[in-house]
């Protein structure tokens, strides 16, 4: 499976072999969408909370008589019922993530690459470095790519000025290669991995 190498300033400079591994694999809707929520329920804060009427400073004295107030019996003013009570069965501060296999979150990243290989999706560029950091001269430059919505994977670091030159791109999100995953993706419509991000990822499912 072949792919042409781009540089920048969209010339050709000679093509890679992708890994049928990595790039050929039938992608499935399933397991594509269990992964997004996995991810999106791991990344969700659950610092909601309320206070229940064990947490509600006062008085726990009771107010009112057992018999003959001529209403129901009540405790103290702390029970939910009451303004300033506390809240019943309210949410408290807990973890969202749920389980899922490693081995399904690995084949999940291999199908999200692939759906992107298959969708002529994937551009892949020799690097992706800027002199200047200049956002204007980077935005011609992809513009000259034909990309205006993608993620962008580098190798083990990003280009420090590449970086700065994108970050005020709408629509364009750089990764180093340990930072790919799959709801980037997939939110992205197109993929762009440079040489060096290929061979980390040859490295890291070798």
């Amino acid at each position: 499976m072949k792919a042409q190498v781009q540089t920048l300033d969209a010339k050709a400079d000679g093509e890679v072999t992708l890994d049928k591994a990595l790039f050929g694999i039938e992608p499935r809707a399933d397991i594509l969408q269990r992964m997004v929520n996995y991810q999106l329920a791991k990344r969700q804060a659950g610092t909601h909370k309320t206070k229940p009427r064990g947490e509600i400073a006062g008085t726990t004295k009771k107010f009112g008589r057992q018999k003959g107030g001529g209403g129901a019996r009540h405790g103290n003013r702390k029970s939910n019922i009451f303004i300033g009570g506390g809240k019943a069965h309210g949410p408290v501060v807990r973890s969202h993530a749920i389980d899922m296999p490693k081995k399904v979150r690995a084949l999940a990243l291999k199908m999200a690459l692939s759906s992107k290989q298959a969708d002529e999706s994937l551009v892949v560029l020799a690097d992706a470095k800027s002199k200047d950091g200049k956002t204007a001269d980077l935005k011609k430059q992809l513009v000259k790519l034909g990309i205006d919505n993608a993620l962008v994977i580098d190798g083990a670091e990003v280009d420090t000025n590449f970086a700065r030159a994108a970050r005020n791109i709408a629509h364009i999100d750089v990764l180093p290669a340990q930072g790919i995953n799959v709801y980037d993706i997939l939110r992205r419509e197109k993929l762009v991995l440079t040489k060096a991000a290929l061979d980390s990822l040859k490295e890291r499912f070798k």
